[in-house]
Formats: structure tokens, C-alpha cells, sequence
């Protein structure tokens, strides 16, 4: 059935609707008027019904016929769209790309990898939003972000999801504090310590919330900071210690006197997600970021297994 059903007869049948006369629509497609007829009639032999009616003012779709419409334009606009995107590729991918990301995630490997990528494409543009981890989701749904990248313990469903990177969470303190030589603690140990809250509201803090409640404990902080820089800096004066990820310290932060023990508990590991609505719907250049991520990550682990 298929073989009758080429762009050229899609462009044609599309022609004869809307110009409503097959003559008109054969000079329109640079045709003859008989060879226009027959990839019609070629068309409603092979599905066995009428596509359209033919009268003396012209021709008009039966419901079949408009069906045929429908689909015809849909096929030939997505392949207008494979067409401009394959191009790309042939002539350097350009274009811009919008990602979300959550604070924490952006402060640990993700500006480091998207800048690996623009060094690649250097015609392609990112726009990177920072945004807590439902608003990612957010604007992903809504289509004002391309790619969101956050810790998979939001809501994701409906979502296509790809695993980036990971994590765990861990208590940072000055060298001098008493449990600075732990190899490992526990939450309920680290409670008796955490009086800097960092980004509250956000996942992470949440979280810890929930945890809390769930040992009979109140997390009571003393200082609330909503970046890592603040918090590295508030740490390092002595104000306390704060439960974050070890990886989104900045470099020097751990250079400086502080110390980072991660939390044995199972919950501490988390995975960091790309999420995008429609993998089929994304740009070229979007696609492009989407597995440059996936390989950086892949290379990371990688590492870590041969280190």
C-alpha cells in the first residue's frame, strides 16, 4: 500500500484540495493534468474508497479525502523538520538550547560539562536557567525549558528521563570540629551537629525534614543560607555545620580547612536526572547536549572504576 503514498502525490493530493481543481493544482506542482489524475486514482484504487468528489464547479475531499489531508500535511511537515535538522549536521549544528537546572546540580558538574560542549559546538547557544527542582519539572512540561537536569526524587512522570550523574550527601564542617575524622556518619549523628539550613524549601532540604520526622527529630538550624558559596563561607567562620552534597562545594571550599563526611544512610545516594518531554520533539542541538551529558557522565564513571 505504501508505495503509492510518496511525497510527491502527498504535495499533489494537497494541491488539488486546496486549489479545488485538478488543472489549477497541476500547474501549481509543475505537472501535467492527466498525471496528476492518475496518482489520484491511484490512491483511491489502492484504499478502495473515493478521496474525492468531483463536480463541475471542481473537486472537494470526501472523509476520506480529508483525512488523507490531515496526514499528508503532518508527514510532509515532519519531514521538513527531519530535513532542517540533518542539515544542521552537515553544515555545523547551530541553535540554542534551554535548560533548567537545580541549584545544587549546577554548582556541581553540569557548568563544567555544558562548557566541554560549547568548546565542540561553538555556533550553539545555552540559555541555563537555575530553578529548584519542581520548577525544572515546570518548565519542562511546559515547553519554556528544552532540558531540565535535577535529583530524581521529584515527580517525573510523563517525562522521558535519562540518568547524568550522582551523588551523596554529607555533613561538611572545619577540620577542627570533633567529627571531622569520621569515615561515615550517620543521619541521627549528623543531626546533633546541622544548624546551617541550605536553600530552604528546596528537595534537599525537604528531604531532610521528612528524615528528621522520621527519627522523632526536629532539624533546628541556627543559619539559613541559600547558596553553596554562602554556605562554604558561613561553615568555614564557624557558624556550624550543613548537610549538602560534597560534590557542589566549590573546588576551594575543601582546599580551605573544610571537611566533607558523607551519611551512610541509603537515602543520602542520589541520582541526578536530564529530563525532556518529547525526545523525538527536541532541536538537534538539544539532542546533541542531551548525550554529551550522558557521556560525560559515563566517562566520570568510568574513572572513578579505573582510579
Amino acid at each position: 500500500m505504501a508505495q503509492h503514498f510518496d511525497p510527491v502525490t502527498l504535495r499533489v493530493f494537497i494541491a488539488v484540495c486546496e486549489e479545488g481543481n485538478i488543472a489549477r493544482a497541476a500547474e501549481r506542482e509543475a505537472l501535467v493534468a492527466s498525471a496528476v489524475s492518475k496518482r489520484i486514482a491511484a490512491i483511491e484504487a489502492e484504499i478502495g474508497t473515493p478521496l474525492l468528489t468531483r463536480g463541475r464547479r471542481g473537486v472537494a475531499p470526501t472523509a476520506a479525502g480529508l483525512a488523507l489531508l490531515r496526514q499528508a500535511r503532518e508527514v510532509l511537515s515532519a519531514m521538513a523538520r527531519m530535513h532542517a535538522e540533518l542539515s544542521e549536521f552537515a553544515s555545523g549544528v547551530q541553535g540554542s538550547v534551554r535548560v533548567a537546572a537545580a541549584p545544587a546540580v549546577l554548582a556541581e558538574h553540569l557548568a563544567d560539562d555544558i562548557g566541554a560542549f560549547l568548546a565542540q559546538y561553538p555556533a550553539v547557544r545555552v540559555s541555563l536557567d537555575e530553578r529548584v527542582s519542581p520548577e525544572v519539572v515546570r518548565a519542562v512540561r511546559e515547553g519554556s525549558a528544552e532540558l531540565g537536569v535535577l535529583w530524581d526524587l521529584t515527580d517525573l512522570s510523563g517525562l522521558h528521563v535519562q540518568r547524568y550523574r550522582g551523588d551523596r550527601l554529607s555533613l561538611v564542617m572545619r577540620d577542627d570540629h570533633p567529627l571531622a575524622g569520621a569515615r561515615a556518619l550517620s543521619f541521627e549523628q549528623a543531626l546533633e551537629h546541622a544548624t546551617v539550613g541550605v536553600a530552604p524549601g528546596g528537595m534537599t532540604d525537604l528531604l531532610l525534614h521528612r528524615e528528621a520526622a522520621r527519627l522523632g527529630r526536629q532539624l533546628a538550624y541556627r543559619v539559613q543560607v541559600s547558596g553553596m558559596d554562602a554556605t562554604a563561607r558561613i561553615v568555614a567562620a564557624g557558624l556550624g555545620a550543613a548537610i549538602l552534597p560534597r560534590e557542589a562545594l566549590p573546588p576551594r571550599a575543601l582546599e580551605s580547612g573544610l571537611v566533607a563526611v558523607p551519611l551512610s544512610d541509603a537515602w543520602a545516594a542520589r541520582r541526578i536526572v536530564v529530563c525532556s518531554r518529547d525526545v523525538a520533539g527536541l532541536s538537534a542541538a538539544a539532542r546533541l547536549l542531551r548525550d554529551h551529558l550522558q557521556r560525560a557522565a559515563e566517562d566520570a564513571t568510568s574513572g572513578s572504576r579505573s582510579a
